[in-house]
């Protein structure tokens, strides 16, 4: 639904963004961005991270937007809840936003008798309510939640049709990216390479998102044997860290692999490093809207993705990339291998890419989207 435009959706307002953590990834990563954006345009922005957090919280502070960390110890932890509180009252808070599942229903319960209208920005598909307390919490907190923005149509569809979120209060956003830093790193091809220990002639290919097993990187390397014997100067370069970092290091050497992948770990330069990739590749088996992907495209990368998610709204097959099924290791090779000897496709595609990004999922068009989904919420509040 569209908000009615009222005039506190233009007035500068005083918004805590509460997060799990600040720890790199998609989610943390557009919230950073957002808080920052909206700081600039004038509101009075605090982050509260409900765990203890290093990740982007230097970047905040550089930006002169205060973090305040929760160190939450258990699942409904008063310590916690109690700080919240503190945050939110000594900011005055007219809007306090909560990110995905947790963060909500520590909101509604820290911040009753406030005064702050809450909102809540739902950015994926909710894997995670498979846990039945967390979803009995969230679906609770829902009730003191006077907006909840939904990263994508295929989120909003699901969890509008489950009936978990009312329709009333729903709200499609489409994540932003600073696309200028994006623009900027498909200039910087020799210098990327440079920092990755690659050479100009080499053909690279890269993922970047948390190594998890919903990311599905053990795909890329199972059939990068395949694609090195059509392209002997191959590599392949992994951003990110997680969970199976031990687990894909052991497949790569397993494999005798050790000279064409790079595992480079966690980064905070990944705008800079996209510079140096032929073709960019997401294997997920789902997906919210990818801000990974979103950053590649921006970049002017080809992409080869999965048809999950909110995938297919960045993504249109055969114009800004190569959609193909999950878990189909047949598809990703094929589809690999064609991107990877045309580079006249990569060009096409990339260039189409980027042009999309630009004209739809800029971080100035998600923070003048915000400002709506809050005038909303006050005007309901």
């Amino acid at each position: 639904m569209t908000p009615p435009a009222t005039d506190a959706a233009f007035r500068p307002l005083r918004i805590v963004h509460v997060v799990d953590s600040l720890e790199v990834g998609g989610l943390e990563r557009v919230t950073v961005d957002l808080a920052k954006a909206q700081a600039a345009m004038g509101h009075e922005v605090r982050v509260f991270s409900i765990l203890g957090t290093q990740g982007l919280k230097s970047e905040l502070l550089a930006a002169g937007i205060p973090v305040t960390e929760g160190h939450k110890q258990r699942s409904l932890d008063w310590h916690t809840l109690s700080a919240l509180r503190a945050c939110v009252r000594h900011a005055r808070a007219d809007i306090v936003h909560a990110h995905n599942f947790v963060p909500n229903y520590h909101a509604a319960l820290a911040c009753m008798g406030l005064g702050a209208a809450q909102v809540c920005t739902l950015h994926d598909m909710g894997a995670r309510l498979q846990n039945r307390q967390l979803k009995t919490l969230f679906s609770l907190s829902l009730a003191r939640t006077r907006r909840v923005a939904m990263v994508g149509a295929q989120v909003h569809q699901r969890h509008v049709a489950s009936g978990l979120v009312d329709a009333r209060k729903a709200h499609t956003v489409l994540n932003g990216i600073p696309v200028a830093r994006f623009e900027a790193a498909s200039l910087g091809r020799s210098a990327a390479r440079k920092l990755l220990g690659l050479n100009d002639k080499d053909l690279v290919m890269g993922c970047v998102g948390r190594l998890v097993a919903l990311k599905n990187h053990r795909r890329v390397i199972d059939v990068l044997p395949a694609l090195i014997q059509h392209h002997p100067t191959l590599k392949l370069v992994v951003i990110g860290d997680g969970v199976l970092a031990d687990t894909l290091r052991q497949q790569v050497q397993t494999m005798g692999l050790q000279d064409h992948v790079i595992l480079a770990g966690q980064r905070h330069d990944v705008g800079a490093l996209l510079g140096a990739l032929d073709v960019f590749a997401l294997p997920s088996q789902t997906e919210g809207l990818s801000i990974a992907l979103l950053e590649a495209c921006a970049t002017g990368l080809p992409v080869v993705a999965t048809r999950v998610g909110g995938n297919t709204e960045i993504i249109a097959d055969e114009v800004t990339g190569l959609l193909i099924p999950a878990d189909d290791n047949d598809a990703l090779k094929d589809a690999l291998l064609r991107m990877l000897a045309d580079p006249a496709l990569r060009s096409r595609l990339g260039h189409a890419a980027a042009r999309w990004v630009k004209e739809h999922a800029s971080l100035d068009a998600l923070t003048r989207t915000y400002d709506l989904v809050y005038g909303a919420a006050l005007h309901d509040h």
